[in-house]
């Protein structure tokens, strides 16, 4: 996969399935989009272009701060073998002004080559978001290229969405928030140094540097995999602000790996969390933190059997 920060830096003149949104989160909803491409990919010899719409510069110039439900950095590793090019494009000015029949033309025409277009059946483009699926479809009879709407996917009678992920994340139902992305949530971050109070209870953790506008589940104990080093470990994950050792509230995201003794200080994991255990407790003292761990450890340790 090519990874591209922006539309302007694509110069491949073939024929491409391009599929277009914000894509945060790739949830199940996104897979429908991307799963679509990689048909017309397959069938008809064309490349394979997800263009991801970065929100962060409009909202920065609006002075909004957005959680996201996986970042930049995220995408590119999840969908990395997926597809042939992912375009990361800055949601600037210029392509927030720009009229959705230039849009049409100059990019996915001109410069993306687009034989077909997949969207979701709601996805809006251009200025005052004028451009739909309709009027992609009425460039389709022009015989420019084939348009696929795509519907929405559905849980339970409700659409899924970025909106109803960040809900229920809230509440630290993993179950249900995997069942909404198709695959556990996942943060993607380096091993950094901490204060290694795990170290000298005996259970040592790894502490993983996200990005500050990562959503994180409601505070408390997961159980969770770790990839490292193309090796899965199963463990548990602590997300919080740690009350019982800590006196400053800064987030930390430390993980206990069962059977794991190697140093894994500036290499870069992948965490995939399954279930919540219990909520973040304060407690009286170090010691019945070590105790309730090691209780941790253990249920931890069956779920994974």
């Amino acid at each position: 996969m090519q990874y591209l920060k922006g539309i302007d830096f694509y110069s491949d003149s073939s024929a491409t399935a391009v599929t277009l949104g914000k894509f945060d989160g790739l949830h199940k909803g996104h897979q429908k989009l991307i799963t679509k491409i990689q048909e017309y990919a397959r069938d008809d010899d064309v490349k394979s272009i997800l263009v991801a719409f970065d929100m962060t510069p409009l909202q920065e110039k609006l002075g909004i701060t957005k959680h996201k439900i996986m970042t930049n950095a995220e995408r590119k590793y999840l969908l990395d073998g997926e597809v042939d090019y992912l375009i990361q494009c800055p949601f600037t000015r210029d392509i927030c002004d720009m009229e959705a029949e230039r849009f049409i033309l100059e990019i996915l025409v001109g410069r993306l080559h687009a034989r077909y277009v997949v969207v979701g059946e709601d996805f809006r483009f251009g200025h005052d978001r004028q451009g739909d699926a309709a009027m992609l479809k009425a460039y389709e009879a022009k015989g420019l290229f084939q348009v696929a709407a795509v519907p929405k996917e559905r849980y339970q009678e409700r659409e899924i969405s970025s909106t109803y992920v960040k809900e229920v994340l809230s509440t630290g139902n993993m179950e249900l928030v995997q069942a909404l992305l198709g695959y556990p949530y996942t943060i993607v971050g380096d091993v950094v140094h901490g204060n290694r109070i795990g170290r000298t209870l005996g259970i040592p953790t790894m502490n993983l540097s996200a990005a500050e506008n990562k959503l994180l589940p409601t505070f408390g104990v997961y159980f969770c995999q770790v990839r490292l080093e193309g090796q899965w470990h199963n463990g548990i994950c602590n997300i919080g602000i740690k009350p019982t050792v800590k006196k400053e509230n800064q987030v930390s995201i430390e993980c206990h790996l069962f059977d794991y003794q190697g140093d894994a200080y500036g290499k870069e994991i992948e965490v995939r969390i399954y279930h919540m255990e219990r909520g973040e407790i304060k407690f009286p003292d170090v010691s019945a933190l070590k105790e309730q761990m090691q209780k941790n450890i253990a249920k931890g340790r069956d779920y994974f059997t």
